[in-house]
């Protein structure tokens, strides 16, 4: 007795009738088999990841006029006004938070006659040192409302030291070299810096929010702008002081 044959099934993809439906079922498997290009993503920034400002401050200044004498200067040696071109960039009001407390130490040195550096940027409550490293005797002294003071002669190797407690401005002079000055500015916040020998300069770990930042060089603010600080993100201002 004959029989006809059975029909088969092609083996795991059950009954497949049209050509049309096989060709559908290979493109839809090699899609699947497919590797996509990698795409970067950035990770979500918390709200407390601090942010950056940078930039350059290109300075224009004249040269500075020498003062009146105070007392007869010990020497002819001219003035030297080294590191002037260094300016100070800081927030003019700092973050929340960042009022911490601060016991640090700094050094302003006393060298061929030279106050180093010509400005010294600090946070309130830092002890100044103030070595003398010249041959000769100097009398550092200030007459700033900040900080007003007198630290007597002294001879070579010897230093002082003067705790700043107060934000501002502090000029000092020598009173035994008339040539001799320089500043220390005294913040109640830590986010301040100086710009290096090119102009650069960076504030690290700076909170989210908008901002008022200043450009301070030779006695005066020179230059100001609004910046706003984004997690994770470096903001960028750059200034011209004239």
């Amino acid at each position: 007795m004959r029989t006809k044959p059975r029909r088969g099934r092609p083996f795991g993809l059950g009954a497949v009738r049209t050509g049309s439906a096989a060709a559908a079922l290979v493109l839809v498997m090699a899609a699947s088999w497919a590797v996509s290009e990698p795409v970067a993503v950035r990770p979500p920034q918390s709200p407390d990841t601090p942010g950056r400002i940078e930039g350059v401050v290109d300075v224009k200044l004249s040269p500075t006029r020498r003062r009146r004498a105070l007392v007869q200067a010990s020497s002819r040696r001219p003035p030297t006004f080294s590191g002037r071109n260094k300016t100070v960039v800081y927030l003019q009001q700092g973050p929340l938070g960042a009022f911490e407390s601060n016991e640090s130490r700094a050094i302003l040195d006393q060298r061929n006659e030279t106050f180093s550096p010509y400005v010294l940027p600090v946070q309130v409550g830092t002890i100044v040192h103030f070595p003398n490293n010249d041959e000769v005797f100097h009398n550092v002294f200030s007459l700033s409302s900040t900080k007003r003071f007198d630290l007597g002669r002294y001879e070579q190797g010897a230093s002082k030291s003067i705790l700043f407690d107060k934000p501002g401005v502090v000029r000092l002079f020598c009173d035994i070299h008339s040539h001799m000055s320089a500043f220390i500015v005294v913040f109640s916040h830590r986010f301040f810096t100086t710009t290096d020998e090119a102009g650069q300069y960076s504030l690290e770990g700076v909170p989210e929010g908008r901002y008022t930042l200043v450009a301070w060089a030779d006695g005066e603010i020179r230059a100001s702008t609004s910046i706003d600080v984004v997690p994770g993100e470096t903001a960028r201002a750059d200034f011209v002081v004239e």
